[in-house]
């Protein structure tokens, strides 16, 4: 799944505010509470309760990883076994924001993918499908006037 939108900022602004993840949970529901966050240079990694949009139920607490390539994108993983290792039985997951220069700004762009193991496939895949896009979109919207709120 994969949404964009047009901010007026500069790609360093968009990929720092996602970057900062105890700043940009303020905008992503699709992050409980942070139990830990360490950020060395390109590389953000966090311990979390994952929200899934249309998922009344708790979800396995998470470690992700987020790797910057500065001007360009951020690349988003779950961390390796041995952690997350009911996560990756479960699914497997990756994500990205990539930014390119266009009039005016930016076009944001938020990539979203999951692949369930079989025996959840038949259950999660239809739930997110519907709940996930809107979710995404609320994301980007609320990044957005954040991002152009800072700036005035």
């Amino acid at each position: 799944m994969e949404k964009e939108r047009v901010i007026a900022c500069t790609p360093d602004l968009f990929l720092n505010f996602v970057m900062d993840v105890e700043r940009y949970i303020d905008v992503d529901d699709k992050i409980g509470s942070i139990a830990w966050a360490n950020r060395e240079e390109t590389l953000t990694e966090f311990k979390f309760q994952p929200r899934m949009p249309g998922l009344p139920l708790p979800q396995p607490k998470a470690v992700a990883q987020m790797r910057l390539t500065p001007g360009e994108r951020i690349d988003i993983r779950l961390a390796p076994k041995p952690l997350n290792k009911l996560n990756h039985r479960m699914a497997h997951f990756e994500a990205s924001f990539s930014c390119e220069a266009v009039e005016g700004g930016i076009r944001a762009t938020r990539m979203i993918s999951f692949t369930f193991n079989p025996v959840l496939r038949p259950v999660l895949e239809p739930v997110l499908r519907r709940t996930l896009p809107r979710s995404v979109e609320r994301e980007l919207r609320l990044t957005q006037e954040t991002l152009e709120k800072d700036r005035r």
